[in-house]
């Protein structure tokens, strides 16, 4: 059901005196200025090399210290805000936009339900991150491999809860009165069902870009991710890891920033949860 103005403006100001979820939007609206204003913010180019100036730790001239190359870790931490804020968002956005598809169309089809869900129980049998390895040592060590292989991941558990609630949707009166009104299967699916699912669609979408940047920085870590010497957060770790006693800064920062980025769309999923779930109380 849609949601009328005022009801909109009702939700807006629960969410706005959430604790959680006005810490996490604090958190990430800073990293994606810092995304958006990286030429800005970062003094020097992320992959010139500057051997003169190798390993010196965090000071005024780099706020980050450098690393084996010369390279400054403050400007690559910011350009890899880019790329890792980029993969978690374009994986919660087609794992969110497909297993929405599938779980609404399980629900409305229960012919499709079998099939489809002995699919995604098998999906869910293998770990995300090895089925995101496998896919990605397959498809090769690209930016758009990476997403693709995170987005099969974890469309099947962004399928399983829209059509739970699909389906809780599904024997409501209201449902049969569209179809006893004539409402095709599809349009029940796009004007009932989905849009019933959308709270928790959203919430799981939150979780999913945390895991997503997670997953982004093992698989860079383990070498399948972006290729060097394109800066994400997994791969400066991943350079730096050899010179951990000497340069310790190298993997601080950006493990920091990972850790921030996780943090705030966490707290973003748990204000959205405690708001759209009238089962919770909401945080004030």
């Amino acid at each position: 059901m849609q949601l009328v103005p005022r009801q909109r403006y009702r939700l807006l100001r629960k969410l706005a005196r959430h604790r959680s979820f006005r810490i996490g939007f604090i958190i990430i609206s800073i990293m994606v200025l810092a995304a958006l204003l990286a030429p800005i913010i970062a003094q020097y180019d992320p992959i010139a090399m500057r051997i003169r100036f190798r390993f010196r730790p965090p000071q005024a001239a780099f706020p980050f210290g450098t690393d084996q190359f010369g390279r400054d870790v403050f400007s690559r931490v910011v350009y890899g805000t880019r790329l890792s804020l980029w993969i978690g968002l374009a994986t919660a956005l087609i794992s969110g936009l497909i297993g929405a598809f599938l779980g609404v169309l399980s629900a409305q089809y229960r012919k499709f339900d079998a099939l489809l869900m002995r699919v995604m129980d098998a999906l869910m049998a293998v770990p995300a991150i090895l089925l995101a390895i496998g896919l990605t040592a397959a498809l090769g060590p690209h930016t758009s491999s990476v997403i693709i292989a995170l987005s099969v991941a974890y469309i099947p558990r962004t399928a399983r809860i829209v059509r739970g609630s699909a389906l809780v949707t599904r024997e409501l009166e209201f449902i049969e009165a569209a179809r006893v009104a004539g409402a095709s299967g599809l349009r029940i699916m796009l004007r009932h069902l989905l849009p019933n699912a959308m709270g928790p669609l959203l919430v799981q979408s939150t979780f999913v870009f945390a895991y997503a940047i997670l997953a982004e920085a093992a698989l860079s870590f383990l070498g399948v991710g972006p290729s060097p010497p394109t800066p994400s957060w997994g791969n400066i770790i991943s350079e730096g890891r050899d010179h951990s006693v000497q340069a310790w800064w190298i993997m601080l920062f950006p493990g920091i920033a990972i850790s921030l980025a996780t943090l705030g769309m966490n707290l973003l999923g748990d204000g959205l949860r405690d708001v759209l779930d009238p089962r919770l109380k909401v945080e004030t």
